[in-house]
């Protein structure tokens, strides 16, 4: 009783307190009053939200055993045609990793994602690098989809740019992480990415622009697969673009960089890659003029 007696007098003195403010501080308090309970009923309803968009995700399980005959990409570029009046083009044809080049599949992880190896579906230090870009220069930066997104994208998804696009996407991605191993992802995600008008996978993309198999590709040729990902249906090998020149002879120097190519290897696939685009190769620096006499090559 005294208990209660005290909760009384104390809840009693609070809203006494209440009363003898001013009546802009009391509108103050009811208001951020009401804000709380927005905020919190805001926050259960997404918590809500999620929980139902989650239990009617895709069943992923199937892709362990089988590849998917069709992906929501595929399906929207054949409605894209057809409302061109044009007849959709597909090519694709299905490969394992052993019958990919290996510098051209380091290619694909350092331009789409460095971290694959080391993440869940969702890289936050890559989410975290782009917000703060974005408030460096007051707009927009780069995205920060990791290859597990971007795949969920393409099987399941629109390439539409909505915030609730994003947030299946998110829970796609920890989908298929939970059920398929890494390299299964890495698999699919060669196989089904879009490498040109009607050209899905690694294996129909190395015959589409350069006439040869997966198998055989080139560092330079790697690079150049791996720097059209952004805009594959605008940074075509046939237009040689100076924007595909560019990145691809970036990531020639980020795999020398990382160790996924020597030295000689790296100044091949640039020596190439100025042969493709038809340009004088920059001039090597001195510390490289040395390194190579030391190496006798």
């Amino acid at each position: 009783m005294a208990s209660r007696s005290s909760s009384a007098r104390a809840s009693s003195v609070r809203t006494q307190k209440t009363k003898q403010l001013p009546a802009s501080a009391r509108s103050a308090v009811a208001s951020r009053s009401g804000w709380g309970r927005w905020a919190l009923g805001g926050w259960l309803l997404l918590v809500f939200w999620l929980s139902v968009e989650y239990a009617r995700l895709p069943d992923v399980s199937d892709l362990r055993t089988q590849h998917p005959r069709t992906t929501a990409l595929m399906d929207q570029r054949a409605e894209e045609a057809r409302a061109e009046g044009k007849k959709p083009r597909v090519r694709q044809t299905w490969v394992t990793m052993g019958a990919v080049a290996p510098h051209a599949l380091d290619a694909v992880l350092t331009s789409e994602d460095a971290r694959f190896f080391r993440h869940e579906g969702v890289d936050w230090v890559e989410v975290e690098n782009a917000l703060q870009q974005s408030v460096r220069k007051a707009r927009l930066g780069r995205g920060a989809s990791t290859l597990t997104q971007q795949l969920a994208k393409n099987l399941y998804l629109s390439t539409d740019r909505s915030l609730l696009r994003k947030a299946k996407e998110l829970l796609l991605a920890r989908r298929l992480e939970s059920h398929l191993s890494k390299q299964h992802i890495l698999t699919l995600y060669v196989n089904v990415v879009e490498w040109g008008d009607g050209v899905y996978g690694i294996e129909a993309a190395a015959r589409e622009h350069f006439g040869i198999s997966a198998r055989t590709l080139s560092v330079a040729q790697g690079a150049m697969l791996a720097a059209m990902l952004p805009a594959p249906r605008r940074w075509l090998p046939a237009q040689r673009p100076e924007a595909l020149r560019t990145r691809a002879s970036s990531i020639i120097v980020r795999l020398e960089r990382e160790g996924r190519i020597n030295a000689r290897q790296a100044r091949d696939a640039q020596a190439e890659l100025s042969r493709f685009f038809d340009v004088s190769p920059e001039p090597e620096s001195v510390a490289d003029a040395i390194a190579r006499l030391r190496s006798g090559s």
